[in-house]
């Protein structure tokens, strides 16, 4: 009998960031990794279908591959549908992805803080609820980014992107005021590490870049039995609703140890 695995899900590859933690800190695990790439980007979607979409997605994954917990590494579906998710299946534990506002207003010098998220996730109210609630003396800039997550799945694939089409993008995160600057980006989407470095290349100054991959990691852990089982053998699986990927994809994923 192959042992249970731990789901990932996101809407596309930016999960990945998340699946490289979580591989250092539980290298004993089966993982899943499930791409919902039939519905990328999630941001083009009306709340109430995605939500839809995803909890009846979730009915299948979990019937189908039975996973010791869940993993969402992915903000829009996360601050959509967590509770939800949590609600209708009671019995699986489920780790979810939200801004990293409250250690961004521990850490911040300057007070001037950027939220760099998808649009659904800058408008959501449970990402102004974690402003009101853990960065009250922080100024917190909520920017945007239509085009960013399809960037880092495009420079995934193709070992490209256009910098100034990132520099576009991030441009609104730096804010001078009173003699101060931004200090510290949340990066609010987990396909945006993927850019950090061109990020950090574009940028007009030096910034604290928040990635969450490694405290979501942490958390899941946390949940897991404090079971030490045979490591696996062979690649772990990758499941892609759109169907089988393409060949620059699948040879991403064997990166990542994943096969298709």
């Amino acid at each position: 009998m192959s042992a249970r695995p731990v789901l990932l899900f996101d809407s596309g590859l930016g999960g990945l960031t998340v699946l490289r933690e979580a591989r250092v800190l539980m290298p004993e695990r089966r993982f899943l990794y499930v791409a919902d790439n039939a519905a990328f980007p999630y941001g083009d979607w009306e709340e109430e279908a995605l939500r839809e979409r995803i909890l009846a997605l979730f009915g299948r994954l979990l019937a189908e591959h039975d996973p010791l917990l869940c993993m969402i590494p992915c903000n829009t579906a996360s601050t959509l549908v967590l509770a939800d998710l949590r609600a209708a299946f009671p019995a699986m534990q489920f780790v979810g992805t939200v801004p990293a506002i409250k250690p961004a207003a521990e850490r911040t010098c300057s007070g001037l803080v950027s939220v760099l998220a998808t649009p659904g996730t800058v408008k959501r109210q449970y990402t102004r609820d974690l402003i009101t609630k853990w960065a009250e003396r922080c100024e917190v800039n909520l920017v945007g980014s239509v085009r960013l997550a399809a960037l880092a799945e495009d420079y995934l694939r193709n070992g490209f992107v256009d910098e100034d089409a990132v520099r576009t993008e991030t441009e609104p995160c730096f804010v001078e005021k009173d003699g101060k600057r931004t200090d510290i980006v949340v990066l609010a989407c987990t396909h945006y590490p993927f850019l950090a470095n061109r990020m950090r290349k574009t940028a007009p100054w030096p910034v604290d870049w928040l990635d969450p991959a490694e405290a979501i990691a942490r958390r899941a852990l946390s949940l897991l039995p404090a079971e030490h089982p045979t490591p696996p053998e062979g690649p772990d699986r990758a499941v892609f609703t759109a169907g089988e990927p393409d060949a620059a994809t699948r040879s991403l994923l064997r990166g990542f140890g994943l096969a298709a």
